[in-house]
């Protein structure tokens, strides 16, 4: 569970910015996400798992900064129910980078499995997010968080890899490994100071994160020289 903890409240020319630190690091996390849309979409790439991708961060952008604004900065004013938005961009966005990870693998895995996983995150979508509009508790979007980034990103990004030292898989491995250790963070009293807190801390991994996952889509389907003679596999299936 989420450790309360009350960051001073700022004024800028009288206007008031509750958890001003908790506010920008959100923000930072938003402009890390634009940014991975944009150096993907500058890549020029036109394959599902990219395209998947680019839309991740697209709405994981917009959610991050509404995050940073109504469900921070400015929450006095709006209230716990404009949480919603925010959180429902961000589970959607959750959904994309799992249909990305299932596109990267479909060469390899049984369509069966890849067919099932992608009809399975739309009814968890549903599911999840009809609970987290009616409970307004923010434990049920990281529950969809959490399956959807260890049950099926780090899941298939690991089979990826394992076949075939994938490097974009490698990358989505990692930033995998930070989003876990920003998530233990965000839920437990690992507090430096009010001015920078669990939160606070977690954002600046999530950040972190993004970077890793913003190589990992530019790198998708390179191999190491030592096993280049597995590349017509992932080949096929980024066409």
């Amino acid at each position: 569970m989420a450790i309360e903890v009350i960051q001073p409240d700022v004024f800028l020319l009288g206007l008031r910015i509750q958890e001003p630190v908790t506010t920008i690091t959100d923000l930072f996390v938003s402009a890390a996400n634009f940014y991975g849309y944009y150096r993907i979409q500058k890549a020029g790439f036109t394959d599902n798992s990219r395209r998947f991708l680019k839309i991740y961060f697209l709405l994981m952008g917009f959610a991050t900064a509404l995050g940073g604004l109504l469900a921070h900065g400015f929450l006095y004013f709006f209230g716990d129910p404009w949480k919603i938005p925010g959180w429902f961009l961000s589970m959607i966005g959750i959904m994309f980078i799992e249909r990305s990870a299932i596109e990267h693998s479909k060469n390899l895995v049984n369509k069966k499995t890849g067919s099932f996983f992608l009809k399975a995150n739309l009814v968890e979508l549903a599911i999840m997010m009809s609970l987290a509009a009616y409970t307004l508790d923010f434990r049920v979007v990281e529950f969809h968080s959490a399956y959807g980034v260890l049950g099926v990103v780090l899941a298939f990004h690991l089979y990826v890899f394992r076949k075939t030292r994938d490097i974009g898989s490698r990358w989505f491995l990692w930033g995998v490994v930070l989003l876990i250790i920003a998530t233990f963070i965000f839920n437990y009293p690992i507090i430096i100071d009010p001015w920078f807190t669990h939160a606070d801390f977690a954002h600046i991994l999530m950040m972190i994160a993004t970077f890793f996952f913003i190589q990992g889509g530019l790198h998708l389907g390179k191999l190491p020289a030592d096993t280049q003679r597995t590349s017509e596999v992932l080949a096929t299936s980024e066409s």
